[in-house]
């Protein structure tokens, strides 16, 4: 069986297409359309008619590759940026009309009890009790179980291109007062989930998403051409240190350190902030790596729970998803 995902993010805009084999979704292609979102919405965070267009363009482009590649679905969803947008649902009906694909908007717990499932399966039961973290343009995912699903999952407004557009864009690189006022939101914002995380004391921590491979990549982690089974690590203390590194860097030079991609330059500071406060408050020093993410945990839901499993969560066949709620996207079965 032959599956394709499409993930509409802050920064861009990814296909993945997979067979599935012996259960587990093996990519055999992948597309990605750079659109920045997120650096083209109003102050209440509505979505430009012009970055509407783009997006219509590459979710139609995404469509034609998967039926190109004989691919099923797509299933397709968007994350925070639109999710958040005032206009999310003209946004999604120019979308819908303009490719024939209705793409939904996930709720942020959803997000992380699918990224936890992708870590979870990539980890294997031996990591034991879990602690799952992953940052976005828009928010931070944080998520915490035992078994196949998290007994705890949370969403905060903690993205690394949100913190940027809305605390470091006065001076390049930020003065001290911006940095001391973009710590003191982060600590408010985790404090809660970073106690029960701590109560809960996790074996092993794992971190998802682009801007902690590119963070990895910058404290010493193996750089992508290695594969994704390459082992790697997230140290907090080295996280303290990139911190400072990036802090003293305008972002044109941010791009020349080792992991850290132009595109997302900018906005690799405020993510080093979250991450690295993240860690420390919720005890953890150190983190794995983890390739998997929220495309992979949509992938796997679909192998593992059927075919009709979107049916089932959206009320549409695959690739006319409306915006659903995060009781209907639950993942079903038990904890264990």
């Amino acid at each position: 069986m032959r599956v394709s995902v499409v993930d509409a993010g802050s920064n861009t805009v990814r296909l993945v297409i997979a067979d599935v084999v012996g259960g587990v979704p093996l990519p055999v292609h992948t597309v990605k359309w750079k659109l920045r979102l997120s650096e083209q919405v109003g102050v209440d965070g509505t979505i430009a008619d012009e970055a509407v267009e783009q997006l219509v363009k590459a979710v139609a482009a995404a469509g034609a590759t998967a039926r190109r590649w004989h691919a099923a679905g797509p299933l397709a969803f968007a994350t925070a940026v639109i999710r958040g947008a005032p206009n999310r649902h003209e946004v999604l009906q120019r979308v819908a009309s303009g490719t024939g694909i209705r793409m939904c908007t996930l709720p942020g717990e959803t997000e992380a009890e699918l990224t936890f499932l992708a870590a979870r399966r990539w980890l294997g039961w031996k990591a034991g009790p879990l602690a799952l973290l992953d940052i976005g343009g828009g928010s931070l995912e944080v998520a915490f179980g035992r078994g196949r699903l998290p007994d705890f999952a949370a969403s905060l407004p903690l993205g690394a291109s949100r913190l940027t557009r809305e605390h470091l864009g006065v001076q390049d690189p930020p003065g001290p007062a911006e940095l001391k006022e973009l710590r003191r939101r982060i600590r408010h914002e985790l404090r809660d989930v970073a106690s029960r995380i701590r109560w809960e004391g996790p074996r092993t921590a794992a971190v998802s998403s682009r801007t902690f491979q590119q963070l990895a990549r910058l404290c010493g982690a193996a750089p992508g051409r290695y594969g994704p089974f390459a082992e790697r690590e997230l140290i907090c203390r080295d996280l303290r240190k990139a911190v400072h590194t990036l802090a003293a860097l305008p972002a044109v030079e941010r791009a020349l350190l080792p992991g850290i991609s132009a595109p997302r330059a900018a906005q690799s500071l405020a993510g080093a902030v979250v991450g690295h406060t993240a860690l420390k408050l919720m005890g953890l020093p150190r983190a794995v790596v983890c390739p998997w993410a929220i495309r992979e945990g949509v992938l796997l839901r679909y192998v593992e729970d059927g075919a009709d499993w979107w049916t089932e969560a959206t009320g549409e066949t695959a690739g006319t998803a409306p915006v659903v709620t995060a009781a209907t996207l639950r993942i079903a079965g038990p904890s264990a």
